[in-house]
This record gives C-alpha cells, structure tokens and sequence, in this order.
C-alpha cells in the first residue's frame, strides 16, 4: 500500500497517542471525521496498523532493571534455534528478542525489578534452557532514547 503525505501524519498523530478520537484527528488533518476514519480503516485492514497497546511506565511498576542478554547457542542446528525462540517466548521477563549476528546468536531485553531478580531469573529461567553456551550481560545505566514511533 502506497502511503501518502496525510497517511504519514495521521500515522505520526496515532502513534503519539492512538486515543485520539476521529474528530479531534479531523481537525487536525484539516479532513473530515468521516474521512479520517476510513483511513483509519484503511491502514489497520492493510496491516500497518498492527495493534493498539497500553505503554507501561516501567519504573512505577518496579520493572525498571533494564539488562541486555546476549546468547550464544552450543550448535546452529535448526532444532536448536527453533527449540530456544519457542522457549523464550514464554519467558515473560524478555520483552524483546532479536536473532543477530556476530559473538552471540540473540540479544535478549529483560525487565526485573533489581539485580537479585536478575540473578533468580538467570538461576531459575535462562540457564535451564536448552542448548544455551554461554551469556554476556549488560546493565542499562540510563536511558537516552527509547521510543516507539517509527519515523514516516
């Protein structure tokens, strides 16, 4: 789907706060309510829109304890890589996944409440995975920028 000049801002205004309603939308696109709607439509049935989702203050639900996992697995075998994306999947400490390249085979972000949280998680969780080789661990010491519009 081609995006044009008032799908990019309607995307940003979402994306700064997707509770905005229709008209308040409308007057700020210089649209119609009923257009700006349809747009709406438009960009969630197209797949652009994904989801809707409440953004958590990490920090006053004492899950600010931000570490970056870095995992390296014993073999690439596809079993085993299969294996541990479903494995970590249900580790609701990991907020984020990614598969890299380099060193390590993932970069996990994890959320806990304090160190000793991370050392049960490590202990209890992580390291009872299968096919895990070795981890590196790194301690967010502040945020500079964490964001999650996509610029348009």
């Amino acid at each position: 789907m081609e995006l044009d000049k008032t799908d990019k801002k309607l995307l940003l205004f979402l994306q700064q706060d997707c509770k905005q309603t229709t008209k308040e939308l409308s007057a700020k696109l210089g649209l119609s309510v009923t257009a700006v709607y349809e747009r709406v439509k438009k960009l969630e049935n197209s797949g652009i829109i994904s989801k809707y989702v409440a953004l958590l203050d990490r920090h006053k639900i004492d899950r600010d304890f931000i570490v970056l996992c870095h995992v390296k697995l014993t073999q690439h075998k596809k079993e085993f890589v299969l294996q541990f994306e479903k494995e970590v999947m249900n580790l609701e400490e990991v907020t984020e996944c990614f598969h890299v390249s380099g060193d390590y085979d993932y970069i996990l972000k994890i959320g806990v409440r304090d160190i000793a949280d991370y050392r049960n998680f490590m202990l209890t969780k992580l390291t009872t995975l299968q096919h895990i080789a070795s981890t590196h661990s790194s301690f967010m010491i502040s945020e500079v920028k964490n964001t999650t519009a996509i610029a348009l």
